[in-house]
């Protein structure tokens, strides 16, 4: 399963970054998120618990966050939950005084048989992508109207 989201957002670059990499505050934006629990490490590694619902349907996973602050880029690993291996990257580029943000989600399911379609069709096309979507339009939204 491989999915992409973007979206550009009118906001500084080095502030995307601090409020995307922050996701312990999401929630307080972001209503589709109903909680964000950092379990464990540092500034630039660490173990979170996110939950969401996707229009209603609650779902629920941990994940291992790594920041790169140099190049501007946010990694998960997810270690618990139906999407445990998924691989996730936050891409920010500026471009002039805007930032794009791509989300890249990447995972394969070793189940005999309905591995593949369960990850392409359940796990990518019905949550991840209408996650991230709802996360990218939240997270734009924030940032624009905060001041400059």
């Amino acid at each position: 399963m491989h999915t992409e989201n973007a979206i550009t957002i009118a906001s500084p670059l080095a502030r995307v970054f601090a409020v995307a990499a922050a996701v312990e505050g999401w929630p307080r934006f972001l209503p589709h998120y109903r909680w964000v629990r950092v379990l464990a490490g540092d500034g630039f590694e660490r173990l979170v618990e996110m939950a969401a619902h996707r229009d209603g349907i609650p779902v629920r996973w941990t994940a291992r966050q790594r920041l790169d602050p140099v190049r501007h880029r946010i990694f998960f690993t997810h270690v618990r939950g139906p999407s445990r291996g998924m691989e996730v990257c936050w891409f920010l580029e500026a471009q002039g005084a805007a930032v794009q943000v791509r989300i890249v989600h990447d995972l394969t399911l070793a189940w005999p048989l309905v591995g593949p379609w369960v990850a392409k069709y359940v796990i990518g096309a019905f949550f991840v992508s209408n996650i991230a979507t709802k996360t990218l339009r939240g997270l734009k939204a924030y940032l624009e109207q905060l001041a400059p």
